[in-house]
């Protein structure tokens, strides 16, 4: 990823020459954006001979202060066919492609890292390595075109994608209508891409996912000012692709009952057996033992029993980057999410869809994200003043943000200005502790919560080894100030897990669903980890994250469970597993996932358990997970506002296996 890459002489002088000159009519460029924030872009130089066409691509991003290089040369024929694919570079901070496919006489000879292999191929075949470069998936797009729009086109190396038109948009631009026909893409990232493009066939903008799952956007350099309006009609776009699936909701309105199985209650920390739930018009009526209450005539009964009964869970740190986590967090059992920062013009529009019953998804709480200026920033709100401070606090508050999110480049000074204007509005602060900053300064600026244990693990005594000793005294002090400022903490442990793992591992030790993930996912997560050496030397730090989380705990501080993407929905599941291997009950797990995260938001007179009067969100558990925590993987059925789903048809939906 570090290393520059090496081209032959001729194309390195070919591309030298084309930087002093004018690029050809047939040649471009796209902004590369994360966050809406422009990160780098995209040139491809077309040169053209008798029998082929050559694009010669050179994509580069800086990601928070990392470079993100690649350059790839993509061969077609007059008529689009592939003959040859080079690539080479990052496709994210942590991934890497080295790959190169030649295509001769019906016979491909691929090249992948120090692997190579020949198949037979034959059309509709093209040559693409994922999502990046743009150019590619413009000349796919074109192939696919010039193959009378097949429903599948087998990609190289390996996979195949699925092209569909959608429609096609009128936008103002410049004063003028402009007209862009959409199109879908799915196979190269899990789940869709959305594709713009004029009607030859050049990539306008292309919506899609980096190799380390968030969102990122090319944009042709002259169209520049219309990606916050295709950011907010991806998100719509991206909602309204599931709601055909009309089979997987019942009307709010109609009157359920839940016989049979066992209630528990993560208030009292007591179990209800062969327990009756009423719900109406999306909210719980009334709960009891079968026989202490009337289950009305013609209601729809779900039969729960041997089957555990809990609130909706919640997920205190998603990045809803796509649409496709809609439905895998309701899969998952996953009622509710606070959306740690994401790009304003997305998010909102996603929320909208949901709440609109336009999309399919779980109730979120939008935490927006303020960070400073610098090499290292993200995204376009950014704020260094006081007054871009309070502007910026102001515009989430008045778009239904709850929750101000402090990323790591503000400036210590700004942080308490940010933290006044949130409450002074009535929201709380959570984030990151600035660069520079320590977690304790960062309370006393007013922060309520704090993402990630690593802010706790960073003040804490810590031995040779990478451990804390949490009986020394600084160690000892670091919790009783959390505890004493009432500090709500969100661990994200899973992610350490996930950053540390050996790669050797069997990593259905981490994620025992791992092969019912998406293919592109599976390809994702595979080589996420560190070396055996390397590894191991993280174990003492690791484990010390977990026995934070149990100190903390003991002490009283809030823990919410919250997973930072990860295993999608998945990785809320190993959240909790691994409190419990850090020495939590089953019973105190679920609280950090369901009645404290609604407590902590001030929402536990409307949700986070199952009691009468509150929202209609539960789940049915195959199993009993207050005895054995991985049962909470086991998902029945899900109701959320008492509409209620199957995860099965859910995860389908998003290309899971089950």
């Amino acid at each position: 990823m570090k290393k520059s890459i090496l081209f032959t002489i001729s194309v390195l002088s070919f591309l030298n020459a084309s930087a002093q000159t004018s690029l050809p009519a047939d040649s471009g460029t796209f902004f590369l954006h994360k966050f809406a924030q422009q990160i780098g872009k995209e040139t491809y130089v077309v040169h053209k001979y008798k029998d082929a066409i050559q694009y010669n691509i050179d994509f580069k991003f800086v990601d928070r202060g990392s470079p993100v290089p690649l350059k790839a040369e993509l061969k077609v024929n007059p008529v689009n066919d592939p003959l040859e694919l080079t690539i080479k570079g990052s496709t994210s901070r942590f991934s890497k492609v080295d790959d190169k496919i030649t295509i001769r006489g019906g016979e491909a000879t691929i090249r992948v890292n120090d692997s190579s292999y020949t198949q037979k191929v034959s059309p509709p075949s093209f040559t693409v390595a994922g999502y990046s470069p743009g150019t590619v998936q413009q000349v796919l797009l074109q192939y696919w075109k010039k193959q009378h729009e097949p429903a599948t086109i087998r990609t190289l190396p390996f996979g195949s994608v699925q092209i569909k038109k959608e429609g096609t948009d009128e936008l103002s631009f410049n004063g003028k209508s402009v007209s862009f026909d959409r199109f879908t893409i799915s196979g190269l990232v899990w789940g869709n891409e959305l594709i713009w493009a004029d009607n030859k066939g050049n990539l306008i903008c292309l919506i899609t996912n980096d190799a380390e799952g968030d969102k990122l956007e090319a944009m042709r350099t002259e169209y520049e000012a219309l990606l916050p309006q295709l950011i907010s009609k991806a998100a719509v776009y991206g909602m309204e692709l599931f709601t055909k699936a009309t089979g997987q909701s019942t009307a709010t309105d109609e009157t359920i009952a839940i016989t049979g199985g066992t209630l528990y209650d993560v208030v009292t920390g007591t179990s209800i057996p062969d327990a009756v739930i009423l719900i109406s018009k999306g909210v719980i009526v009334r709960t009891g033992k079968a026989g202490s209450l009337t289950i009305p005539a013609g209601v729809k009964v779900i039969d729960a029993k041997g089957k555990t009964i809990l609130p909706g869970l919640w997920d205190m740190h998603s990045h809803f980057e796509q649409a496709e986590w809609g439905p895998v967090y309701l899969a998952a059992g996953v009622t509710t999410v606070r959306d740690c920062g994401n790009e304003f013009e997305y998010i909102n529009a996603i929320k909208n869809a949901i709440d609109s019953d336009k999309g399919i998804g779980p109730n979120i709480l939008k935490a927006g994200i303020i960070d400073g200026k610098g090499q290292k920033a993200l995204g376009i709100i950014q704020a260094d003043t006081k007054e871009e401070a309070i502007k910026a606090v102001d515009r989430y508050k008045e778009n239904g943000f709850v929750q101000i999110k402090i990323y790591s480049s503000v400036k210590p000074e700004i942080v308490k200005i940010i933290c006044d204007e949130a409450h002074r509005l009535g929201l709380t602060v959570t984030g990151h502790i600035p660069n520079g900053m320590t977690l304790q300064q960062g309370v006393d600026s007013g922060m309520n919560m704090v993402n990630h244990i690593q802010y706790v693990y960073s003040i804490m005594k810590r031995n040779a080894d990478k451990s804390v000793d949490f009986n020394d005294p600084q160690s000892i002090a670091v919790i009783d100030f959390i505890k004493q400022h009432h500090v709500v903490i969100d661990a994200t442990v899973g992610v350490y897990e996930l950053a540390f793992r050996n790669l050797k591992d069997d990593i259905t030790l981490l994620e025992p669903a791992f092969y019912n993930l998406p293919m592109p996912l599976q390809a994702l997560f595979k080589n996420m980890g560190e070396e055996p050496e390397q590894a191991n030397k993280f174990k003492p730090l690791f484990a010390s994250l977990k026995q934070a989380v149990k100190k903390l705990y003991d002490a009283g501080v809030p823990i919410v469970a919250g997973t930072d993407m990860g295993f999608p929905g998945y990785s809320l599941d190993r959240e909790l597993e691994l409190y419990v291997e850090a020495g939590l009950t089953p019973a105190q797990a679920i609280k950090t996932a369901t009645i404290i995260p609604a407590a902590v938001m001030k929402m536990d007179k409307q949700t986070g358990s199952v009691e009468a009067g509150k929202q209609a969100d539960l789940v049915i558990i195959d199993g009993d997970p207050v005895k054995n925590i991985r049962d909470i993987r086991n998902v029945s059925v899900v109701i959320k506002g008492g509409r209620i789903y199957d995860p099965v048809k859910l995860h389908q939906m998003v290309g899971f296996a089950k």
